[in-house]
């Protein structure tokens, strides 16, 4: 690129930019839940069998909650522990998949649009491949997106770490919002 065009890009590129005819935000996401026994085994809205289940005060479903995380983060609205403490017995074993619901409804009605989420689920054990695609279906569902714009993947840490032990499930997330 020309010198001469470097400046002119520049300016129509401010100029779209400080117009507010789109502003993206990027989230990210994290949760972690140990494996206790009695409890459901919940993750992207879809029950797994499996002989335990992650502990929390909701259904601890690990994926969900990080992306949440990532949706509240990129909106810069704190973290999913400020909208739905612990502490406040209203979660007691609530559906994950409800407050997901309204968490898209808190980033619809500021103006934004969940573009894109893609996110990783890292626990030794149960596989959970035959059911990613009704986590992403729930997801996208209870979000209002289209499939397409879910990625939910899932990977062992090969027996390292907690995860590798067997003792719980972490989740990472991102998600690409934009505003108009």
């Amino acid at each position: 690129m020309s010198a001469p065009l470097l400046p002119l890009c520049l300016r129509v590129w401010r100029s779209v930019r400080n117009e507010g005819r789109c502003m993206n935000r990027i989230g990210l996401g994290y949760d972690v839940h140990a494996f206790a026994e009695g409890r459901k085994l919940i993750l992207g809205g879809v029950e797994i069998p499996y002989d335990k289940g992650l502990d929390g005060h909701s259904d601890a479903d690990v994926l969900v909650h990080a992306i949440m995380d990532a949706i509240v983060g990129a909106m810069r609205a704190g973290d999913i522990g400020k909208l739905f403490p612990d502490t406040d017995p209203a979660y007691k074993d609530a559906d994950s998949i409800k407050l997901l619901e309204h968490v898209g409804c808190l980033a619809r009605e500021q103006g934004y649009s969940i573009d894109d989420i893609d996110s990783v689920v890292m626990l030794q054990e149960p596989k959970i491949s035959p059911y990613r695609e009704q986590m992403r279906v729930n997801i996208a569902a209870a979000l209002h997106v289209p499939i397409e714009s879910v990625g939910v993947k899932a990977t062992t840490t090969e027996r390292l770490g907690y995860e590798g032990r067997g003792e719980g499930a972490s989740a990472q997330a991102v998600c690409l919002l934009s505003h108009e």
